[in-house]
């Protein structure tokens, strides 16, 4: 009787390896949400990949580098770049919404057509 092996491609291995050792989870509770019937399979995963379980001092370091970032002078010209690009877009669109009601009234006190019907024959 052949035995039916389940197939886990390498990224599924790991990310389930780093969920695993990122999360206070147990192993049987990662085993349970995922489905996996091996009760070893993390461990080996964990193993081939050469992952470890980040340490106090790992977490404490990657606080630290988190409250500690600075933004680049590259990242606060593309940040102030997109601040005036949306201010352009807020403008263009009142603009835009302006024009229509000026179409709108135009309209309604000449009882003429301005707007171009989609798909008529020109």
């Amino acid at each position: 009787m052949k035995r039916n092996v389940n197939k886990y491609t390498d990224d599924f291995k790991l990310k389930v390896s780093l969920e695993y050792l990122n999360t206070s989870q147990s192993q049987r509770e990662v085993l349970i949400k995922y489905g996996i019937a091996g009760s070893n399979c993390i461990t080996d995963w964990i193993r081939k990949f050469e992952l470890r379980k980040p340490t106090i001092k790992d977490l404490e370091a990657r606080l630290q580098m988190t409250k500690s970032t600075k933004k680049t002078k590259l990242e606060q010209y593309q940040e102030s770049k997109i601040k005036k690009l949306e201010e352009l877009l807020k403008r263009e669109q009142l603009k835009t919404e302006a024009l229509d009601t000026m179409i709108d009234i135009a309209e309604d006190s000449l009882k003429v057509v301005i707007r171009k019907k989609s798909g008529s024959k020109q």
